[in-house]
């Protein structure tokens, strides 16, 4: 980590305040965490970039209507102040759910893992809040044979396949 205490402790506050805003799914405190200008950039999991604070939050809401339920569990977060620029980086353990069963349970859960950088900007002149200015997410693929039996896998005989 680099930059004083002080401005990191208020970066981690910033970040933690950004993922409550959307474990909320309250949009005008997710517009409250970005800065107020267009020249704010957002890439969510297996989506395009997307550019200006219309689009950007529009985005959110588009998120928020369509889940039930979300959880992050931030891990492996790293933060680094260089004057009024700072950088996040972490691991998102998301846990999401879909629409309550019928009979009024619990919905399914579903989890899932997504590296992210979130990029701040203090904003007036060195005394202001920290503000996002962009946000990447990009998932974590996990090898699914790891997770599908107690087979131990051989090393490859050359012959093009794997010997089990």
């Amino acid at each position: 980590m680099s930059g004083t205490r002080t401005d990191i402790e208020a970066v981690e506050a910033a970040n933690t305040a950004l993922y409550d805003a959307l474990e909320q799914g309250d949009l005008d405190a997710m517009a409250d965490r970005w800065i107020d200008a267009e020249e704010i950039s957002v890439i969510h999991p297996g989506w395009p970039v997307i550019t200006g604070r219309g689009e950007v939050l529009r985005s959110y809401a588009l998120i928020m209507a369509n889940t039930e339920y979300i959880q992050f569990f931030l891990t492996d977060v790293e933060v680094s102040v260089m004057g009024d620029t700072a950088l996040v980086t972490c691991t998102e353990n998301i846990l999401s759910g879909g629409p309550a069963e019928e009979d009024g349970s619990a919905g399914p859960l579903v989890g899932g893992l997504v590296v992210a950088t979130n990029l701040f900007r203090r904003a007036e002149g060195g005394e202001g809040e920290w503000k996002l200015w962009s946000h990447h997410g990009s998932p974590v693929l996990i090898d699914q044979e790891e997770d599908e039996g107690d087979e131990e896998q051989q090393p490859d005989d050359g012959g093009g396949g794997t010997v089990i």
